[in-house]
């Protein structure tokens, strides 16, 4: 055992030499940026579990706290976002810190968040908040080996980087309920599109679907399921949902993913003449404006964007045991919600898992 590992003080040029490759090299493999070969990632790697190397220590120690965040989110559109930078924000007030924002390439699929986060540790950010349900948990755990990391809407549970999450089944299954008590048998479910959806994935449309199917099942209404897909955004949620209420029988009720899916569907079913429910999910502001009046699911933006950032100050300064926390969400029944005309007296769910409110 060499004195540096048994001190745990290795250098980057320490592991450059273990791997045979060079110090730019061995930062590439850091940073996980493009073009790596997997054997050159291998040998650094090995080199880097042998010499017991701390590169984001190490890092640190050399060029100190740039006293930044980067804070990546998929879309600005999404008013939900806004809700989870207010609270990042107040977490930083009494600190040095200043977020740096990136954003996601919209509907880029599978290269969705790998971008944004590999731009912001170029800008050397001191550790990253980020929602990014798409990029491979590999990816982020490589990524967490250099650079804290705390994850928005991930349902994994990495021991390398930190999570801050709705109870996005329980949520969803609080909708359902509400919509099924409420008389409702033709449930339609707006959600995004099947790569965001994939079962088993754990993301939190994955799992809002989830939840509509199995609560559709339980009610007995397993043959009146109906999912329609979209692109981020009101005008294809608009789009989408007309093309649904077009149909001869139409749903009673849209369960939409989320809000602003939710106000597309609502212009639209303004639009058909059709009376028709409508709730969402994430309690944006406009869902409680009077015209609007949206049914939602409260998941506190804010405070799921205070705790994250609190969590990654945490990790900057030491802590390295991961902590997965569970926020409990809120059914919120507003007016885009009623009792459906053909009500079926009978028709009722196990009570809901979480609390709501009128």
């Amino acid at each position: 055992m060499t004195e540096a590992r048994r001190q745990g003080q290795a250098t980057i040029e320490d592991v450059a030499r273990a791997a045979g490759v060079s110090r730019a090299a061995v930062s590439k493999v850091l940073r996980n940026a493009y073009g790596v070969s997997p054997a050159m990632r291998d040998r650094v790697t090995t080199a880097i579990e042998e010499l017991n190397y701390r590169p984001r220590v190490a890092a640190r120690a050399m060029r100190g706290a740039s006293f930044t965040i980067g804070f990546e989110l998929p879309d600005f559109a999404n008013p939900f976002f806004t809700r989870l930078l207010a609270g990042a924000s107040a977490a930083l007030r009494d600190t040095r810190y200043q977020l740096i924002i990136a954003p996601a390439e919209p509907d880029a699929e599978e290269q969705e968040g790998y971008r944004a986060l590999e731009a912001l540790v170029d800008r050397q950010v001191d550790g990253v908040v980020a929602v990014s349900p798409l990029v491979s948990q590999e990816w982020l755990e490589r990524l967490a080996a250099h650079t804290p990391v705390v994850m928005l809407g991930r349902h994994d549970r990495s021991a390398r980087y930190d999570s801050v999450v709705g109870d996005d089944t329980a949520g969803a299954g609080s909708v359902m309920r509400h919509l099924i008590d409420l008389g409702h048998e033709r449930i339609a479910h707006l959600t995004r599109p099947e790569y965001v959806t994939v079962p088993g994935s754990g993301t939190p449309h994955a799992l809002r679907l989830e939840a509509y199917l199995d609560c559709m099942a339980e009610a007995g209404l397993g043959d009146n399921v109906r999912v329609a897909r979209c692109q981020e955004g009101e005008g294809r949620a608009y789009a989408a949902a007309a093309e649904l209420l077009a149909d001869g029988e139409p749903p009673t009720a849209i369960f939409a993913a989320h809000d602003e899916l939710a106000i597309g569907a609502l212009r639209a079913v303004a639009e058909s003449g059709h009376d028709i429910s409508v709730a969402g999910y994430d309690n944006i502001l406009l869902a409680g404006y009077p015209r609007i009046s949206l049914t939602t699911v409260e998941q506190s933006g804010e405070q799921m964007g205070e705790r994250a950032v609190e969590m990654l100050l945490q990790r900057i300064g030491g802590r390295t045991e991961a902590v997965h926390e569970v926020i409990t969400p809120e059914l919120v029944a507003r007016e885009s919600t009623r009792e459906a005309k053909a009500r079926r007296g009978r028709l009722r769910l196990a009570p809901a898992a979480v609390p709501w409110r009128r």
